[in-house]
């Protein structure tokens, strides 16, 4: 159940899992047909190397274990029933929390009647398990199982959620909470908020009707209203939900006075950046991508599609209060509603947009990787980049395709580096729109002229020539997914891979 959880949940001892294959093993078995037959699934077990200066626990010996099954689904929003597709039988799936150091071993059963993986967005698992189709797994197979098994490296908020095609903008998506062993936050209770745009049944269209629409209207305009298209080829969902609930239906998020609660928020959304903020309180972000930042109180935050962000509320003021999060450069309204228990006041509407939203937003400048120096590594301080690529972003005009550098993937010639190697990704992005660029396998340091800038694995390139850049260690060997978060604009291809020389 996604909600309010044990901040001091126990954990037993378990069994430990059976050797990882070589990616060559792997992908030679996958050319074979053997990854998963009729219930049969390989269990690959292993770990990833640790994030340079943030050290890492050894194996608990605990193993967690999940089955997935994804399959079709009657998805009920607001007293409507839409046919879409989902794990276990709802939108968002189950959460997966675990402790950090655990084995993490989840069945996937394949119900569905196309190919599908799971990628465990934010987490260096090992190549063999990032869910990337044709590049890190050949996907499972309608009727097939399969087992991903890894030992979870780091703590944070995190998220899971099918890489293949469209199928993230359908529902396939969950939570994914790794706990730390010893946790330095102090709080009473906690809340996991998923943000999601809904498109998928409404008015009669799927994402894929979605896409052959902007590439039919080639980027431009179409009329909007449900599930149209605005200017520059954004979409314009019909609905806005919070944890699979419309504004009609809120989730409650019950608090009592004096108590201090965490918010692990996450945009799984496959077109959508959103404005979250809370009616009447501030908000203390804590953490940027699961990992931790200096505190910094805001009024609100965007968070951008493949975003987490964790953030303290002082709940010191009762009353039924909005908990928004509001679409930009779209109408509408995603919401939850924060409920003292003493108080049985009745509830905002559901198009009440809290002041906090045009109060102080969050920036990248003012997140500051908390206890950590400059990059630190194992081979000592970082004094610079062994190597550079410089990309540009475009795209969306004309025909709706979405470039780096000028290449559409899969087309796209493969960005090479070495083990071992500091590298630095600096992008500039000439298309209209933003992008929210995420790598696998890795978290990069965003440079953000403070020389301490946040750790992080997703980060929105601001449009009309903005520039960004980030810096990571090239310490988790195998061929990445380096994309925009963007569904429709990486499945039109704004990816490349970073691919380790051998």
């Amino acid at each position: 159940m996604i909600g309010e959880r044990d901040a001091n949940r126990v954990r037993t001892a378990g069994d430990r899992g059976p050797r990882r294959p070589t990616r060559r093993e792997f992908l030679g078995l996958a050319g074979l047909g053997a990854l998963a037959v009729g219930g049969c699934g390989l269990l690959p077990g292993g770990e990833s190397d640790p994030l340079p200066g943030i050290p890492r626990p050894g194996k608990t010996g605990h193993v967690e274990k999940y089955t997935f099954g994804a399959a079709p689904l009657d998805f009920d929003v607001a007293g409507q029933s839409f046919s879409t597709w989902g794990y276990n039988g709802d939108v968002p799936g189950p959460e997966v929390r675990v402790r950090e150091g655990d084995t993490l071993r989840v069945r996937v059963e394949n119900r569905l009647p196309e190919e599908t993986t799971i990628h465990w967005h934010g987490l260096p698992v090992p190549d063999d398990m990032d869910g990337v189709p044709g590049l890190s797994q050949a996907p499972i197979r309608p009727g097939e199982d399969f087992v991903y098994e890894f030992v979870v490296p780091m703590s944070g908020t995190h998220m899971y959620h099918s890489h293949v095609g469209l199928q993230l903008d359908r529902g396939l998506y969950g939570p994914l909470i790794v706990e730390p062993k010893s946790e330095d936050l102090s709080y009473d209770r906690e809340y996991t908020l998923i943000l999601d745009d809904w498109l998928d049944g409404v008015s009669g269209r799927d994402p894929e009707r979605a896409l052959e629409d902007l590439r039919n209207a080639g980027g431009g305009m179409m009329a909007g209203g449900m599930g149209g298209m605005m200017g520059g080829g954004r979409i314009e969902y019909p609905l806005y939900l919070v944890n699979g609930r419309p504004p009609e239906d809120p989730k409650s998020l019950p608090v009592r006075r004096g108590e201090r609660v965490r918010l692990r928020l996450m945009n799984p959304a496959a077109e959508t950046i959103f404005r979250f903020a809370v009616d009447g309180h501030p908000l203390t972000v804590t953490h940027s991508d699961g990992l931790p930042v200096e505190p910094v109180e805001v009024d609100a935050l965007t968070i951008g599609m493949g975003e987490r962000y964790d953030v303290l509320l002082e709940a010191n003021d009762p009353g039924v209060w909005q908990v928004a999060a509001a679409p930009e450069e779209k109408p509408g309204l995603a919401r939850a509603l924060l409920r003292y228990e003493e108080v049985g006041q009745s509830s905002p509407p559901p198009d009440h947009r809290p002041p906090n939203l045009a109060g102080r937003l969050l920036t990248y400048a003012d997140l500051r990787a908390k206890g950590l120096d400059s990059f630190p590594g194992d081979g000592g301080p970082f004094t610079g980049p062994d190597r550079v690529h410089r990309l540009t972003l475009s795209g969306g005009m004309g025909a709706y395709e979405w470039r780096i550098d000028g290449q559409v993937y899969p087309g796209a010639e493969p960005l090479e580096v070495r083990e071992g190697e500091w590298v630095r990704i600096e992008l500039q992005n000439q298309s209209m729109m933003r992008h929210p660029m995420h790598l696998h396998g890795h978290s990069f340091q965003l440079l953000n002229g403070t020389g301490r800038g946040p750790f992080k694995d997703t980060a929105l390139v601001q449009p009309h020539m903005g520039g960004l850049a980030l810096d990571f260690h090239a310490d988790n060997p195998g061929e990445w997914f380096f994309h925009c978060h963007n569904a429709y604009h990486m499945e039109s291809g704004m990816a490349r891979v970073i691919s380790y020389e051998t």
